[in-house]
């Protein structure tokens, strides 16, 4: 089975598979052909792994929503759904019958931010960042701020989303957004180490625990339900600013 396409990298091992974000000269930005490839490779390795690793490539795991491509489109007059797509790749994450462990390399910036948010297990190298920069350009993080909001409590929240400033691994992990903090040269092997120990246990029992740690103390429906309220926000935003 061939996943891998020229922004979406896919390596697949006895029990678990490495995604890999393949567009280091935009840091791994997601574009509309990555965001397809990532729905699709995730649809496809349902029922064949119990551990999906999701890492980027080079110094970045992912820059966000590829927003210079989402201008382009919108001011060539195409419908705007980078957002509900962005939302779907998340939920697909959340839902996934798999254990999904983002492996941050680097730089983590708004959407970057959702997909750990979206992982089950998160592990970085050291000299990761996570920010969510969007108050600096007049927006809300429409999907980074309230999958951090339902994580976090209230003053990191606030934090995340309004100091512009980016949180460094270790903080990120005393805040309980990452699980492990290791050095860059080690992420892979670590984060290796931990899908195979995972992939050796019961299929069953990691899906069913998977669900229960989404159910308790959160109702699924509730992440779909911030996320599209975040886009609602940012809809009241731009409206606003137009009539300012």
């Amino acid at each position: 089975m061939t996943l891998s396409t020229t922004t979406l990298h896919v390596e697949q091992y006895p029990g678990w598979a490495l995604l890999r974000i393949d567009r280091e000269a935009k840091r791994n930005a997601l574009d509309r052909a990555t965001r397809t490839s990532l729905l699709h490779a995730l649809d496809a390795l349902q029922g064949k792994v119990q551990v999906i690793v999701l890492t980027g490539t080079g110094s970045s795991f992912c820059a966000g929503l590829d927003l210079k491509e989402r201008e382009a489109e919108v001011a060539a007059g195409q419908l705007d759904s980078a957002g509900s797509e962005a939302i779907e790749i998340n939920m697909a994450l959340r839902e996934h019958p798999a254990i999904v462990i983002a492996a941050v390399n680097g730089m983590a910036l708004g959407q970057g931010v959702t997909l750990i948010n979206s992982s089950d297990l998160a592990l970085a190298a050291d000299t990761a960042t996570l920010s969510c920069p969007e108050i600096s350009f007049a927006t809300y993080a429409s999907m980074a701020g309230p999958t951090s909001q339902l994580l976090v409590n209230r003053k990191r929240a606030a934090w995340l989303l309004l100091a512009n400033t980016p949180l460094d691994a270790l903080m990120a992990e005393r805040w309980g957004l990452l699980n492990e903090v290791v050095s860059g040269n080690q992420l892979m092997a670590r984060t290796a180490q931990l899908a195979q120990t995972l992939a050796g246990f019961d299929p069953v029992a990691l899906e069913e625990t998977k669900k229960a740690l989404q159910a308790v103390p959160e109702d699924l429906n509730a992440w779909r339900s911030a996320m599209e309220q975040g886009q609602k926000v940012n809809l009241a935003i731009r409206k606003r600013r137009e009539f300012s």
